[in-house]
């Protein structure tokens, strides 16, 4: 295994062999579980993955018009450079896993539980998060998030470093411990449902700017018409 640290939150990642000589190049996904896996360089129309448990391996290269992930475990698995078109992600678990340098614009999430997960310099604008829960460690790391939406998610502890968060909508949910620091939070949306963030010393009045904006308030002197 292998861990990173942000701040004072450490995650743990997938500990694979940086050589692949331990996993087994394959050309179909799928099955009940597929382990100790190399799936590589494929361009696909659909790719559909039900009750299916991916352990241990890499999918690198991947690029999918339309992608449905339901009630699929991951376990120690890196997702590298990965273009998905439409992802449907739900009713799945996901546990040290790494999503790095990966086009999900437009993903549907919904029903996922997070546990030890980095998405790193990804983009995911219009993406959904929908009743998402984390229960361990979870880092959106140098990521796109334009007009995503989280609503109904559990987000308690998980941290957003050096994000781009433009019109980004955080609806009702938890939030406690949620680590927003180092962001450009001005004009996100949701700014009352924050409750228990952490702040750096600029954001709150970034905050003020966005809540300023959703109100479609005019700040003006009481000597002026």
């Amino acid at each position: 295994m292998k861990t990173r640290t942000y701040g004072t939150t450490r995650i743990t990642l997938p500990g694979l062999d940086t050589t692949d000589q331990h996993l087994t190049s394959t050309a179909l996904l799928g099955g009940d579980s597929v382990r100790d896996f190399l799936y590589a360089d494929a361009d696909l129309r659909d790719l559909d993955l039900i009750d299916t448990a991916l352990l241990a391996g890499r999918i690198r290269n991947l690029s999918a018009q339309r992608t449905t992930l339901e009630g699929v475990r991951l376990s120690s698995v890196e997702i590298t450079a990965t273009t998905i078109g439409t992802l449907t992600w739900s009713g799945s678990r996901a546990t040290q896993t790494h999503w790095a340098a990966s086009r999900l614009m437009g993903a549907t999430i919904t029903g996922v539980t997070l546990n030890d997960v980095l998405f790193e310099g990804c983009r995911l604008d219009y993406a959904t998060f929908e009743t998402v829960r984390v229960t361990g460690t979870v880092v959106f790391d140098r990521c796109v998030l334009t007009e995503a939406t989280f609503t109904g998610c559990d987000l308690t502890g998980a941290v957003f470093r050096d994000c781009t968060l433009d019109k980004t909508i955080f609806g009702r949910g938890k939030y406690r411990e949620t680590d927003l620091r180092g962001n450009d939070l001005s004009t996100i949306r949701g700014t009352a449902n924050l409750t228990g963030v952490l702040l750096d010393p600029a954001q709150p009045d970034q905050l003020t700017r966005a809540l300023l904006t959703e109100l479609d308030a005019t700040v003006r002197p009481l000597d002026q018409p």
